[in-house]
């Protein structure tokens, strides 16, 4: 058995949508009864893939990952839930929860209520650790740098604008003794070669960076805010956006994020660092 201890140091449980062991997600509600359980006995659970709070987003290992495992038996159905770290290594797996029904959905709801005994047992409470502790003051010290570096690359950026500006209106020759002001177009559009579709190519302002997700990467801002979630395909340095009906692929040395508005079909540049 796990140390109640060592269980303690975590603050949050990740419910999978679905288990291996059937075919559809929250079959038999057997996922959103592991969820039910889990803040009964005192944890916070989180669904696989909803909104997850900050201080787990800053540091994924707050969070274990839960799985039911299903002991094959001619008249019994049995499970157990396992528990694995960040590091995808088990810390706990519970005693194994029976249930002599043979109707599927009282089988699974039985059979995981009693393996939650032994959860119960444990009498858990959230108590951080020195290391978790370190890792969000580590965190704060990489977002203020981050934050540093973008104040830099902003400020860069508005002397580049103010250099173009003036460069532009140098060559505007004046009339009646006045100088005409040539406002600085931050899109160009330009044919797509053979088509008649307009593009418009716009550079996106600050830096984004990447954070690793189950297929694919979440994209953040300095906040940090999630600002896209992009999942991989077969092509390489090519991605799809979810929840936005676009994609996102590396040109040259730029990551361009291309998608159509009002039948404009647009190419916004984006600075991701991975």
């Amino acid at each position: 058995m796990f140390s109640q201890t060592n269980l303690n140091n975590y603050k949050y449980v990740i419910v999978p949508n679905k288990y291996d062991f059937l075919k559809e997600s929250d079959q038999y509600q057997l996922n959103s009864l592991t969820e039910f359980l889990f803040n009964k006995y005192g944890f916070v659970a989180l669904m696989e893939g909803s909104n997850y709070p900050e201080d787990v987003i800053r540091n994924r290992c707050l969070a274990l990952k839960s799985n039911l495992l299903k002991d094959a038996g001619m008249f019994k159905t049995k499970l157990a839930v396992e528990l694995k770290n960040c590091n995808d290594q088990v810390v706990y797996t519970s005693e194994m929860g029976e249930s002599r029904e043979k109707e599927y959905q009282r089988a699974y709801s039985e059979a995981l209520r009693d393996a939650f005994k032994s959860i119960e047992a444990l009498g858990y409470k959230y108590e951080p650790s020195a290391n978790s502790s370190v890792a969000v003051l580590q965190e704060i010290e990489t977002t203020s740098e981050v934050s540093k570096e973008i104040q830099q690359l902003r400020e860069e950026i508005q002397n580049l604008k103010k250099e173009k500006e003036i460069a532009l209106v140098e060559k505007v020759e004046p009339k009646i003794g006045t100088v005409t002001q040539v406002p600085v177009k931050e899109a160009v559009v330009e044919e797509v070669v053979n088509t008649n579709t307009p593009v418009v190519k716009e550079l996106a302002s600050g830096v984004l960076y990447a954070q690793a997700i189950e297929n694919g990467f979440q994209l953040v801002d300095s906040t940090p805010k999630v600002v896209y979630k992009i999942k991989k395909t077969s092509i390489p340095d090519v991605y799809l956006v979810e929840g936005k009906n676009a994609t996102l692929y590396k040109k040259d040395t730029d990551w361009i994020l291309e998608y159509y508005e009002n039948n404009v079909l647009k190419q916004d540049i984006l600075n991701i660092k991975f």
